[in-house]
């Protein structure tokens, strides 16, 4: 059996630097607290809690001589003021790539234009982006894009985790309703190198294999991208959801990709599931 694993399965460097800093603050303090989960991944946010990492609701909920680690997605406006106020000890773990689209997000706004952002709605990240702002306008969909009134002036972004084709779906429709449009790709780049490499592995293999939460959007859309060449295609977010029923129809080749909150940890598990059920003895192979 021939295992192939995607060269940049598993964390981006955002989220791995939010989890690193989450262990360490916790370390140092003895807890960290934090509004929601750091990512969008059971297994980690559990680990977290064992450590002293504390999710909670509100700034309101955290002890005065705790910090407060702010996470890899963002976060809104209105709390980071909050949190400022209280002078609470404000740990940033923002990937630098949101903080760069909160940037892009005010200097559009600067230019008199009106915000739209193409992003799932109520996603962490998104409701972070879209509080720069007054008045943003969340797309995420072709359908939403046509219900969109006519606009003489307006700066586009997109969610860091967008499927490139669901973005240009949508910016082929506002092109329509817009007069003086400007759009900037924030897509992330272990986006979009991920999406590139499950695009090519899934058509190479005879069953591919998506690890990660059914919580996280990234993790989603591999699946999606998979499923769209590879209707042998399923996501698991451990290896003890893999299913030896699998492996029984002329597999000879299995792809492995996991989305950017999946930990090291979790991938090398489910290879030594599928190793174990295949009695495969090679080594996998990177695939870039």
């Amino acid at each position: 059996m021939k295992i192939l694993l995607a060269k940049d399965a598993g964390y981006c460097f955002g989220v791995r630097d939010a989890v690193d800093m989450a262990y360490d603050t916790s370390k140092e303090y003895g807890e960290v607290y934090m509004l929601g989960d750091i990512v969008h991944n059971e297994n980690v946010v559990e680990d977290l809690e064992k450590s002293g990492v504390k999710v909670v609701s509100d700034l309101e909920d955290i002890p005065d001589d705790k910090p407060v680690l702010f996470r890899a997605h963002g976060t809104a406006k209105n709390v980071w003021k909050d949190a400022e106020n209280k002078k609470m000890n404000i740990i940033d773990a923002t990937c630098p790539l949101v903080h760069e689209i909160h940037r892009e997000v005010k200097q559009l706004h600067e230019e008199g234009r009106k915000i739209i952002i193409i992003g799932d709605h109520g996603h962490d990240e998104v409701i972070g982006i879209a509080s720069q702002v007054e008045d943003a306008i969340v797309i995420s969909s072709v359908e939403e894009a046509e219900q969109l009134r006519k606009t003489k002036k307006a700066g586009i972004v997109s969610q860091s985790t967008q499927k490139i084709e669901n973005v240009q779906d949508i910016i082929n429709i506002l092109m329509t309703k817009v007069f003086d449009l400007r759009f900037v790709n924030t897509i992330c780049f272990p986006t979009k190198r991920n999406h590139e490499q499950i695009k090519e592995l899934s058509e190479i293999v005879d069953l591919m294999i998506v690890i990660g939460s059914f919580t996280s959007a990234n993790s989603k859309r591999l699946t999606e991208l998979s499923l769209e060449r590879n209707k042998n295609t399923y996501q698991v977010t451990n290896a003890t959801e893999i299913d030896v029923s699998w492996f029984k129809k002329n597999i000879n080749s299995v792809g492995v990709s996991a989305g950017a909150s999946t930990p090291d940890l979790i991938i090398d598990s489910v290879i030594k599931k599928i190793k174990d059920i295949t009695n495969t003895t090679d080594k996998e192979i990177i695939y870039e």
